[in-house]
């Protein structure tokens, strides 16, 4: 289902503010398996929090070199999407960033474990339920905000998706 209203969902709810870096060509994605912490046993792109004094940019590249050891070539800021979670006051507002040119060579850490998958492949069963709503308008080349309500972190309450 999707809704239009006034304001955003997020309004009167703190923030907090992450990253993530979605890797892909024209044919396949790489998607991380996140091994601890939030998100544990999904399938995810790169990135997380944002350090003290750091931009959102800066914090980007950090995560992904931390994450899968790549550095990228054309980062591209495609898209935010805020999640709201019925149980938390804490919204999180995440910047998306486009990454098609790198330097290096997918690595495991200790967080995430790369994996490459066909375009026709994604594992959305496997993944954020969010990811299926605006992760085929990002592999579209599209700009795009994203509003989620989840009542746990499985099910989804109610959505936005916008392309810019």
């Amino acid at each position: 289902m999707c809704f239009s209203r006034t304001g955003s969902i997020s309004d009167g709810f703190s923030k907090k503010v992450l990253t993530l870096c979605v890797i892909y060509d024209d044919s396949r994605i790489l998607l991380g398996m996140k091994k601890r912490g939030f998100g544990a046993g999904r399938w995810n792109g790169f990135g997380g929090k944002i350090k003290d004094g750091e931009t959102i940019e800066v914090a980007a590249l950090r995560e992904l070199e931390e994450e899968v050891g790549l550095i990228p070539r054309d980062m591209k800021k495609r898209g935010v999407v805020t999640f709201v979670y019925n149980d938390d006051q804490t919204a999180m507002e995440v910047h998306i960033f486009s990454v098609t040119l790198f330097d290096g060579e997918p690595q495991e850490s200790d967080e995430m474990l790369p994996k490459w998958f066909a375009r026709n492949e994604i594992p959305f069963d496997q993944m954020w339920p969010d990811d299926r709503y605006w992760l085929p308008l990002f592999l579209a080349g599209k700009n795009f905000k994203g509003e989620f309500i989840f009542s746990d972190k499985d099910t989804i309450i109610d959505y936005s998706v916008t392309e810019l």
